[in-house]
């Protein structure tokens, strides 16, 4: 076996090495065409390839140097990321070139344990993830819900909300709108480029391999999800609302919804993606939903774990700005303008 480089965005062994093992949605091409339309990361992948030039095994990566340092991401902005290896001879192969490059080396990991068992990486935080098992009749499914998730949807029923497919680009503008209220007065955190959510558009809903879902009360949005489709997987990748409307329980009406999307598609699986451990709130909600509960693991190879003064430096700033921003006397366009400025540091 021997290694090659690739882009991954076209070649078409890594298209075939896709499909050849269980892979997500953060693995496809289109999903590196947002990252890259957006933030103009150089992705690159890793091969493992057989004396025939078969593809084997594969790592996909990019180098990014800015303000907080350089480093190796597979891959930044992504739910998880498994490397597409079956055993530690393969891995090896794959990380060896990485690591001799004497940088930090980050991933995140859920279903494959071979980067985990290997001893070569750090784990130095975890997340939640969830999903939900599509194979049972839709009627099953249905019973399988929570009895709090039942009562909500047909709450969101009573309250006669509407739930449209998003069907031309201002009504992803829509969502965002309420994502980057939800990011800021919920979370103080800036929001992505809304050039980020353009590609999604582009790369996902134009070719009908996604869709975005919103409630309506009336005319006006009052939630809405984004959802990615790759495989048999139906992803959740974003959830916003409009704060004052919450009591008419939208969240709960556009899940379920896009489960009976899903199933009506033939779809097997619906990935409820990341919840950060500390999210109760957000775990309570999609713990109504899902059958299954797994762990993300963020992994590290750390050659040098003081780093650079200028890296510590922006460490401490990022977050300051980010508050700055934030705040509530913050005009929401001048939110959006520092999002779109900053948010690729935190990659």
């Amino acid at each position: 076996m021997s290694i090659i480089t690739v882009d991954p965005r076209t070649d078409a062994r890594w298209q075939a090495l896709v499909h050849q093992y269980p892979s997500s949605v953060f693995h496809s091409a289109e999903w590196m065409r947002v990252l890259t339309d957006t933030y103009g990361f150089d992705i690159q992948a890793h091969l493992v390839v057989d004396a025939e030039g078969a593809p084997q095994a594969g790592l996909p990566f990019c180098r990014i140097s800015d303000l907080r340092g350089e480093r190796i991401v597979s891959l930044p902005f992504c739910d998880y990321l498994d490397p597409l290896v079956e055993n530690a001879e393969q891995w090896k192969l794959l990380l060896d070139p990485l690591v001799a490059e004497g940088l930090p080396v980050i991933l995140r990991c859920l279903h494959n344990p071979v980067p985990l068992a290997s001893g070569r990486l750090h784990e130095f935080k975890r997340a939640r993830w969830h999903g939900i098992d599509l194979r049972p009749d839709l009627d099953a499914l249905w019973m399988s819900l929570n009895g709090a998730a039942r009562r909500a949807i047909k709450k969101a029923e009573q309250n006669q909300l509407r739930i449209v497919v998003a069907e031309d680009p201002s009504m992803m503008r829509a969502f965002f709108e309420m994502h980057l209220r939800v990011r800021k007065y919920k979370y103080r955190l800036v929001a992505q480029p809304y050039r980020f959510f353009e590609s999604i558009w582009q790369h996902f809903m134009e070719p009908q391999k996604g869709m975005v879902l919103l409630a309506l009360q009336g005319d006006e949005a009052v939630a809405g999800i984004v959802f990615l489709r790759w495989r048999d997987t139906l992803f959740y990748k974003f959830n916003a609302s409009t704060l004052g409307n919450l009591s008419y329980r939208p969240n709960d009406l556009l899940v379920w919804t896009g489960i009976q999307q899903a199933k009506a598609q033939g779809l097997q699986r619906f990935d409820f993606g990341l919840s950060d451990w500390d999210q109760a709130g957000l775990l309570q909600y999609k713990r109504k939903f899902a059958s299954e509960e797994r762990t993300i693991h963020f992994l590290e190879y750390d050659p040098d774990s003081s780093a650079a003064p200028y890296a510590r430096q922006a460490r401490t700033l990022l977050p300051q700005l980010t508050d700055l921003f934030t705040d509530e006397t913050v005009p929401d366009d001048i939110t959006e303008k520092a999002g779109d400025a900053l948010y690729r540091f935190f990659a």
